[in-house]
């Protein structure tokens, strides 16, 4: 009978099998197939050039400015949401009057689509028209072109980014910190612990699973950010604030170079997933360090 049962169980994982397979692995391998091939995206003509596009990406300096700039968009971003978000969360934690209200509105970035959020912002640093610039013209000032800089563009992404998903960190850091137990503190604030001994040696290490959950989360968001920079940007001032992600879109259907784009988009996916796997592997050492 539990065998029976067990294998009408493992039937009903079968649509989600099929589906993972057309919609992931399918698309992967073609993906995996394409950066092999010499190809403009449209046409049936496909031509086989081995390794070209691949020993082309390593010579391309877009490439290269577009993998620093992932890279920017992921840590920074992440250590910025994750020391607000536990900011946040130790501030939250505390019993007083409107702190759900606080919340929800910490939070309630996080349900904009951040294509959308992205416009949004635009409309705050444009130069013609932009909100902040329109603030600085009453005031007599000359207006900022923001995003012609390509540093001040980029910091611009990873700020917007940042403060939108905090929420997220919040609320990872918010559980973790209701499933401490309060007779911690109160043991250690009888041995005179003071606010920081507490919060280092109690309240952090039994974070890390949070810490660890976060940090995950976060890293692929920001390694894999598209949205807020073709909303602000589209990579410009030329190709200084492109990620990896929106690099594989103008090589796509810009420069119509498919099979070059595809490699960009292989080299993008092994990135995250070894980066995604060293920091896994950091943090559980630690979880269990803690133990």
């Amino acid at each position: 009978m539990k065998k029976q049962r067990g294998t009408m169980i493992n039937l009903f994982y079968i649509p989600a099998i099929i589906l993972f397979c057309g919609f992931v692995v399918y698309p992967f391998l073609q993906g995996i197939r394409l950066s092999f091939m010499n190809w403009n995206g449209y046409s049936q003509n496909m031509k086989f050039v081995g390794l070209k596009n691949y020993i082309r990406l390593f010579q391309d300096a877009n490439v290269k400015t577009a993998f620093v700039n992932t890279l920017i968009y992921g840590v920074v971003s992440t250590i910025i949401q994750n020391i607000l978000g536990l900011a946040y969360a130790l501030f939250l934690n505390m019993n007083f009057k409107c702190r759900t209200i606080v919340r929800t509105i910490i939070y309630m970035p996080v349900m904009i689509a951040p294509l959308i959020m992205g416009y949004i912002m635009y409309f705050f640093f444009q130069y013609d028209g932009g909100a902040i610039n329109d603030i600085l013209i009453w005031l007599g000032k000359e207006p900022i072109d923001f995003l012609v800089n390509s540093n001040a563009a980029i910091s611009i992404i990873v700020i917007v980014n940042s403060l939108q998903f905090v929420g997220v960190a919040m609320v990872i850091y918010l559980a973790g910190l209701q499933n401490v137990p309060a007779m911690y503190y109160e043991a250690a604030m009888l041995d005179g612990a003071t606010f920081w001994d507490r919060f280092r040696h109690i309240t952090l290490p039994l974070l890390m699973p949070a810490i660890s959950s976060s940090t995950i989360l976060n890293l692929i968001g920001g390694l894999k950010l598209f949205d807020l920079v073709m909303a602000l940007t589209s990579g410009g001032p030329g190709f200084s604030t492109h990620s990896l992600s929106t690099l594989v879109t103008n090589q796509y259907f810009s420069a119509q170079s498919a099979g070059y784009a595809s490699a960009i988009g292989i080299i993008s996916f092994v990135l995250i997933m070894v980066i995604s796997n060293v920091v896994t592997k950091y943090f559980d050492k630690k979880e269990i360090d803690t133990q």
